[in-house]
């Protein structure tokens, strides 16, 4: 059951990171055609595109969360506080509710991360941006 869970918020993140990739794609394009020399900007945006996938995955699939449900949890009962050896070990069960919760963990995870790695890029290429514009100013006033 376990790796199913595994496997299908894998599925999760990977798609949402390709839906975002592919929405973003024209943008980071434009961005990077106008700040970046044709030849380099292609690599730029496979590097751009790699990185939404690599950031969702890694974003949605929380592994040390998910460790839970294979991984025994120490339960102190009520009168084990003062001795440490009446201490019951119990394991998450996956039921319906924490399967729909970890799906919606995913996908929120998958959008929040690249959420942050897409405004870094697009507060780098703001700033490249007006780096342009200032130099082509300077050489265009040099040349008149």
């Amino acid at each position: 059951m376990f790796l199913t869970l595994l496997a299908v918020t894998f599925g999760v993140a990977f798609i949402t990171a390709a839906i975002i990739a592919r929405v973003f794609r024209d943008p980071v394009d434009h961005i990077l055609a106008r700040i970046i020399a044709d030849d380099i900007s292609s690599a730029w945006r496979k590097y751009i595109t790699f990185a939404i996938y690599v950031t969702g995955v890694s974003g949605g699939v929380r592994v040390w969360d998910l460790e839970k449900y294979i991984t025994a949890e120490r339960v102190p009962q009520p009168r084990a506080i003062e001795t440490a050896e009446k201490v019951v070990r119990e394991v998450v069960e996956l039921t319906t509710e924490r399967w729909i919760l970890e799906v919606y963990r995913t996908l929120i995870g998958t959008l929040q991360s690249v959420a942050w790695m897409l405004l870094i890029f697009f507060l780098f290429a703001l700033i490249a941006y007006v780096v342009v514009r200032i130099s082509e100013g300077r050489g265009a006033r040099g040349q008149s």
